[in-house]
């Protein structure tokens, strides 16, 4: 590992920025940069400590930038946040989960409700554990339905409405946020579906911010379902904007209607998701290509087919280049899924919504 250079000798105080109220001499500096190169020559010999380090290297690199406290303190907290969160999710990492967004003033008796608790029962009954903002309403019907020992809950401190709900309140599994981006992140990253019931401002906020990590390849395909009671009349609204506003003006491309569904059939939600994960298991980046993890490869005839049908998803004007394969060498810290076969081939990461149709190919193979 090489030193770390928290020394800044090329630039001076600036005196437009706020300081803090100690500013840290060049003596201080000195003596800070010797202790972090002696620390991170141990850390070097650990696993993993490269990265460790590199933390570390950041965070001291704060003196050296003279931020001041209040900036640090916003770095701290949500590093603690984060930090809790993973650790309470590692235990889960094997199993799939689904997130239920939707609002928490929803009564009980609303059809919403009832539809939202059916959901939860059964996305758990498949072996799904059940993600909400751990509220009332629409959040407090998915951890009805799907019971306590499946269901997590990633509160935000708010003074107002917010209040845990009486399914998750005192579980292990219940985590409070102080910051909205935090929760949001460990909402994407430990999710592997999304559903959307009607609900407010934030409601729509959580659902579009999935939408468009995944449009834009910042979180890896999963299904996302705007879900309502039967005969309900919240999404239709909202798609036929989409049609007639975005579509139309092409600030969205047609392929992008395939990365969601909007159903009042909760039947049909959970098969989208369940369905989703039928053949198609996960994804990984190589330097050169993109590997989609699969239980059942295409034979030579539906590869052929595939290649005629998705290689527009290749890199500039070059073709995907679509190959079977075994686990290659880079997967090796990932020995689990070695049995899994892969199709590889070289994706321009634009084409989010023709991947999805891909994947959809996938899991239509027969068997």
């Amino acid at each position: 590992m090489k030193d770390i250079d928290i020394v800044d000798n090329n630039t001076e105080q600036s005196q437009e920025t706020q300081q803090p109220a100690h500013v840290v001499s060049r003596a201080e500096m000195d003596g800070v940069h010797d202790l972090a190169n002696r620390m991170l020559q141990e850390l070097s010999k650990l696993p993993d400590g490269d990265l460790v380090g590199e933390m570390i290297a950041n965070n001291l690199k704060l003196f050296r930038d003279n931020a001041n406290r209040g900036d640090m303190k916003l770095m701290m907290k949500s590093f603690k946040e984060l930090r809790y969160a993973l650790k309470i999710f590692a235990p889960y990492r094997q199993t799939r989960k689904v997130s239920i967004f939707g609002s928490a003033r929803t009564p009980e008796s609303h059809p919403d409700y009832l539809a939202a608790a059916e959901f939860g029962k059964k996305m758990a009954a498949l072996g799904y554990m059940v993600i909400t903002g751990a509220g009332g309403g629409i959040m407090a019907a998915g951890h009805g339905g799907a019971g306590a020992e499946p269901s997590f809950g990633l509160a935000i401190r708010l003074p107002f409405e917010q209040k845990t709900n009486a399914f998750i309140e005192g579980d292990p599994k219940l985590i409070n946020f102080k910051y909205f981006f935090t929760r949001k992140l460990m909402f994407v990253r430990s999710s592997h579906a999304t559903a959307i019931f009607p609900g407010g401002f934030g409601t729509m906020d959580e659902g579009f911010e999935v939408l468009t990590l995944v449009q834009t390849g910042k979180s890896v395909p999963q299904p996302i379902v705007f879900v309502e009671a039967k005969g309900g009349d919240y999404w239709a609204p909202m798609q036929q904007f989409i049609l007639n506003t975005l579509l139309k003006r092409g600030l969205i491309g047609h392929e992008d209607l395939h990365l969601y569904k909007i159903t009042d059939d909760i039947d049909e939600a959970v098969q989208d998701i369940a369905h989703f994960y039928s053949n198609y298991h996960s994804l990984r980046y190589t330097r050169d290509e993109l590997l989609l993890r699969i239980k059942r490869a295409p034979n030579a005839k539906q590869l052929d087919e595939i290649k005629a049908t998705f290689d527009h998803l290749g890199l500039g004007n070059k073709n995907a280049a679509f190959r079977v394969t075994e686990a290659l060498p880079i997967e090796r810290d990932e020995p689990a899924l070695a049995n899994l076969a892969r199709l590889a081939f070289k994706f321009n990461q634009r084409d989010q919504g023709g991947l999805r149709l891909l994947i959809n190919y996938l899991n239509n193979m027969p068997t």
